[in-house]
């Protein structure tokens, strides 16, 4: 009787409805090339977002080129895929941090605001990409999980300890099994309490909204203010963080 809560939670998961998922062709079509515009009394998306480092890194143009490849646009797709929350506009960074505050967008954006209201044309074929993205079942996968993203929580770290160490220990919202001694991995049946754990703290399709990949992301990164353990992510391009972040997204 001890298991029957976590099956519980690992149906509940198991049977969430799917999510909804982004469509790469709008984006290439229509709203990659507001990257490129010129703008009155600013400079374009594409001078700052290929040489600052942001959440939202944008791929250099290649010489003589006046638009991107497909292979650039599927790395710009995905970095713009980070910022948005499909279906929720208003949930996206990618849509209000150059969106005046007054309509809704965020207090500052370093490269200016470039939308006064949720009227203007541009900001409307954005907010109607992200609207009508397509339905696509996006579940948590297990496979993956046990694959991928459980041996992250093994990993030793220099001047830090294991996620291992601290998550069977402290009373924390994500609890690991604990590993029996002599074993270096876990059971398959304490893989799934594990993922059920990971689970409870994972928007699918939304890695941003995901605590468990933001408490050990560096908080300029997009992280949290503070992480008991430490932060262990600089930025989003790190290789584990992007584990987390393909798994998240179901990739």
């Amino acid at each position: 009787m001890g298991l029957a809560p976590s099956l519980l939670v690992l149906a509940l998961l198991q049977q969430a409805p799917p999510s909804a998922s982004l469509d790469f062709e709008v984006f290439r079509t229509r709203v990659q090339p507001l990257f490129l515009e010129k703008r009155e009394g600013h400079a374009r998306c594409i001078v700052c977002h290929t040489r600052a480092t942001t959440p939202f890194r944008l791929q250099p143009l290649s010489p003589g080129s006046t638009s991107w490849n497909d292979e650039e646009s599927r790395r710009n797709f995905e970095a713009a895929e980070r910022l948005v929350v499909p279906g929720k506009p208003l949930g996206s960074r990618l849509l209000t941090m150059a969106l005046a505050e007054e309509a809704g967008g965020a207090a500052f954006h370093p490269g200016g605001k470039h939308w006064e209201s949720q009227d203007d044309p541009e900001w409307r074929t954005l907010a109607d990409w992200v609207a009508t993205s397509s339905a696509k079942a996006r579940r948590l996968d297990f496979e993956v999980f046990r694959a991928r993203v459980e041996p992250i929580f093994l990993q030793k770290r220099a001047r830090r300890a294991r996620c291992v160490v601290c998550h069977t220990r402290a009373t924390t919202p994500f609890r690991l099994q604990v590993l029996p001694q002599g074993r270096a991995s876990w059971s398959e049946e304490e893989s799934r309490l594990n993922f059920e754990a990971a689970g409870r703290l994972v928007a699918p399709r939304d890695p941003l909204g995901s605590r468990l990949l933001l408490m050990g992301l560096a908080e300029e990164a997009g992280g949290t203010s503070f992480h008991p353990g430490g932060k262990h992510w600089e930025s989003q391009d790190d290789p584990e963080w992007q584990t987390l972040s393909d798994w998240v997204r179901g990739r």
